[in-house]
């Protein structure tokens, strides 16, 4: 926990632009002390002390050399691919620095350690350690620049990832709601053209579905009790619609309380099951849905009745099996399987989900600054 919070704080500090100023004078303090430590093991003559007011005096000239390559050339030339005028640059700069270096040594250096009684002072002219020290010390805010520009890029390419994802379940959404709503509908129609007292009932349950879709799936995670409610509330829907026509199992085990599950991951399924199902038979069909949880993984297995001459090899790479596994992928990445089976007179969906593989939704909202729906509603499976 405490190193998490340290790397938090680390990542700001490096980042932040309200941090600008204080890392720029906490980096030269510690390039002024460790530069001054190099020259006393290699046997300086003077003291750390003076070595540290040495370099001290070098820091404007180091600032003037590598600052336009570093926030200038980087970011125009490098990180644009325009590696070329780069080198070229680079280039020129070296031989700049040659000038750079015996200019500010004769009229900047020189004179203020001879103000301030220095003994030891260095000669005027070419001098190749000072020239590396200028160069070396202007390398190093490149790299920094480099570094930071690459992780800026690739938070930028993340961020684009990410909003992608929102357009692509916002387009799983729009595909699912029009037909789920035609066939809900149908429904309660076949019922009020019998002006059936059940009619009131079945639009107040529809009403239900249709308030948990709009308004309580807005939160990427919802109680997985709810969403078994939902479940629930949907089959008993078809229910009234079958009859006697269907026989339904119901199962759940596990404590699902205090657990949380992306918005209706399951429901299409269930759809599905009543649609090419039920629907498809003359006799009397069967629908059997368990649902177990331990720990964190959930486990359900839908099945339902069909007819011998039924196939739904032509369904099984649809768009709606193509549309449900993109919504798990995104929201359950590399912590779920799906397995569909066509068992001759009765279909099988099996689907085993690690919940705790999603806690880093909730996150998202807050990392990027365009940020929707991750709750999006899955598509019929098959």
């Amino acid at each position: 926990m405490l190193l998490t919070a340290l790397n938090d704080f680390l990542y700001k500090f490096v980042f932040a632009p309200r941090f600008r100023i204080m890392r720029h004078v906490l980096y030269w303090c510690m390039h002024t002390v460790l530069w001054a430590a190099f020259w006393i093991i290699i046997g300086s003559p003077g003291t750390f002390g003076r070595e540290v007011i040495n370099m001290a005096m070098w820091v404007p000239a180091f600032i003037l050399y590598s600052y336009p390559m570093a926030y200038l050339a980087i970011p125009r030339l490098l990180m644009k691919n325009r590696a070329v005028q780069f080198l070229l640059l680079i280039t020129v700069w070296g031989v700049i620095g040659i000038y750079l270096d015996q200019w500010y040594r004769a009229y900047i250096y020189i004179p203020l350690q001879q103000k301030m009684g220095f003994t030891h002072i260095l000669p005027r002219g070419p001098l190749a350690f000072c020239y590396l020290c200028l160069t070396t010390s202007a390398a190093i805010p490149m790299i920094i620049q480099v570094f930071k520009s690459w992780q800026t890029k690739q938070y930028d390419w993340l961020r684009a990832q990410q909003e992608k994802i929102t357009a692509e379940l916002q387009l799983l959404k729009a595909q699912v709601h029009p037909h789920f709503l035609f066939n809900t509908l149908n429904n309660i129609y076949s019922f009020s053209l019998e002006n059936s007292p059940k009619t009131p009932g079945l639009i107040l349950r529809l009403s239900n579905l249709l308030s948990y879709m709009l308004y309580e799936c807005k939160e990427p995670l919802v109680p997985i009790e709810k969403e078994l409610e939902i479940m629930k509330n949907y089959i008993e829907l078809e229910r009234e619609r079958y009859g006697s026509k269907i026989d339904i199992s119901w199962n759940i085990n596990g404590d699902m309380t205090m657990v949380n599950i992306a918005p209706l991951m399951m429901l299409p399924f269930i759809e599905n099951a009543f649609k090419h199902g039920t629907s498809e038979q003359i006799g009397r069909s069967w629908l059997s849905v368990d649902i177990w949880l331990q720990d964190d993984r959930l486990k359900a297995k839908i099945a339902n009745s069909k007819n011998d001459s039924f196939s739904y090899s032509g369904r099984s790479n649809g768009i709606g099996i193509a549309n449900v596994k993109k919504r798990l992928d995104f929201i359950y990445p590399g912590s779920h399987e799906l397995k569909i089976n066509d068992e001759g007179n009765f279909f099988v969906v099996s689907l085993s989900i690690s919940l705790g593989s999603a806690a880093h939704v909730k996150s998202l909202r807050n990392e990027f600054v365009v940020q929707s729906e991750l709750y999006e509603a899955a598509v019929p499976a098959h």
